[in-house]
């Protein structure tokens, strides 16, 4: 099985975050501003956002129904500009019906259909799983915007995207084509991310080495010695810090050691 195809909810579950997320983002809408800038995605307003995450739900249907071998224009998921003004009544439907024809395209096709992923080798599993999380990540991004709580209630959903974050991070694809993130290696440090609110089973609880040659992660376990930097907090939080939608050492999070190596890692770590 490929790693980034499977995470810990299972294929049927996996999907199913796909049209919760949506949901619970068409419900953020009702009676919104959609002219609202979206400050943790520079330029881009609610509007355009939404817009942006129903046409990528749309291209990966396309990618998955056809068994696509190579990528299918995604014109649509990257030009907004003539997304404007629109009735929040009629967009969330919309967002709505788009990500349940990706549902229904992964639940037909199983996790394990070939078709061309970004990353080689990996199977339509692959984009169940990035979608449940970009469609998390998106609706924090239009929850924040739009000054609504942001919380993510399924811990085991939350420990999934933090997995996913950090494997996605520590690909061996990641020093392929960004040969920059060299400079992460060799510093001999580790970095430390420890959710406060998660249950002692659930795993929540990771470590970033850079003691080596390529990038890694593990579960900190009974990890010897300490680490270079710790970030502490709910699993809402981490994953607004990793992906760079809060940053580290609000009130809900704590920093402890060498915040000057965490920013730095997080700089040269952005996708999402």
């Amino acid at each position: 099985m490929s790693k980034l195809s499977h995470g810990r909810l299972g294929h049927p579950r996996t999907c199913d975050q796909i049209t919760v997320q949506a949901d619970q983002l068409a419900t953020h809408l009702k009676d919104a501003d959609l002219s609202t800038p979206v400050p943790s995605c520079p330029g881009w307003t609610v509007n355009q956002l939404v817009r942006h995450l129903g046409h990528g739900y749309r291209w990966a249907e396309t990618t998955i129904r056809t068994r696509a071998a190579a990528p299918p224009p995604d014109t649509e998921m990257r030009d907004l500009s003539a997304y404007a003004g629109e009735d929040p009544a009629v967009l969330a439907p919309w967002l709505r019906e788009s990500a349940a024809g990706l549902t229904d395209a992964l639940r037909a096709a199983g996790p394990d259909a070939p078709v061309w992923t970004p990353v080689p080798g990996e199977t339509s599993g692959f984009f169940a799983r990035r979608f449940a999380h970009e469609s998390l990540v998106h609706r924090a991004d239009a929850a924040l915007a739009l000054g609504i709580d942001f919380t993510v209630l399924d811990e085991a959903v939350a420990v999934d995207a933090v997995d996913e974050w950090m494997e996605l991070g520590t690909h061996p694809l990641q020093l392929q084509f960004f040969p920059e993130k060299r400079e992460l290696l060799g510093r001999g440090s580790t970095l430390r991310f420890r959710a406060t609110d998660a249950a002692p089973a659930a795993g929540a609880d990771w470590l970033v080495d850079l003691r080596g040659d390529a990038l890694a992660w593990r579960r900190t376990d009974d990890e010897p010695g300490a680490p270079d930097v710790t970030v502490s907090g709910p699993l809402t939080e981490l994953i607004l810090t990793l992906y760079r939608r809060r940053p580290p050492g609000t009130p809900a999070t704590e920093v402890t050691g060498d915040a000057a190596l965490l920013a730095f890692w997080l700089d040269r770590n952005g996708f999402g």
